[in-house]
């Protein structure tokens, strides 16, 4: 039997609208729009958790599972999977709460891998703690 999930994992790191400006042919938001908010959102959270900066160096896996809507609250929740010694991993998941209504629902998720940086952009040993 397949479990539900009626409410998201992680922090919400995100909130941003969906605009026309956004759409794909099919009148569906771009999945690289929204791709591109959620390494927004899992940079916040990998900066909030490393105290410096970070780059994008992989994403381990992005699942879309329902199409954003012009007129959606897109939301992102991030959650930390993993710290290693330079690197730093965060799961992803995207909701949308449409105009109309007051629910929520999944559309994708993912899990991203940010590599932290020092000064001179050179990989940086995470402070433990």
């Amino acid at each position: 039997m397949e479990t539900v999930v009626s409410e998201p994992l992680g922090q919400l790191t995100i909130r941003t609208l969906a605009m026309p400006a956004d759409t794909n042919a099919a009148g569906d938001i771009f999945g690289g729009w929204v791709m591109s908010q959620m390494d927004i959102a899992g940079a916040i959270a990998a900066v909030e958790r490393v105290k410096g900066r970070v780059v994008t160096v992989a994403v381990e896996a992005m699942t879309f599972i329902a199409p954003v809507k012009v007129g959606d609250v897109l939301c992102v929740y991030t959650t930390i999977e993993r710290i290693g010694r330079t690197s730093i991993t965060v799961g992803l998941e995207a909701w949308v709460r449409r105009h109309e209504l007051d629910d929520r629902k999944k559309v994708t998720e993912g899990r991203f891998v940010y590599v932290s940086l020092d000064d001179n952009g050179q990989k940086r040993v995470i402070p433990q703690g």
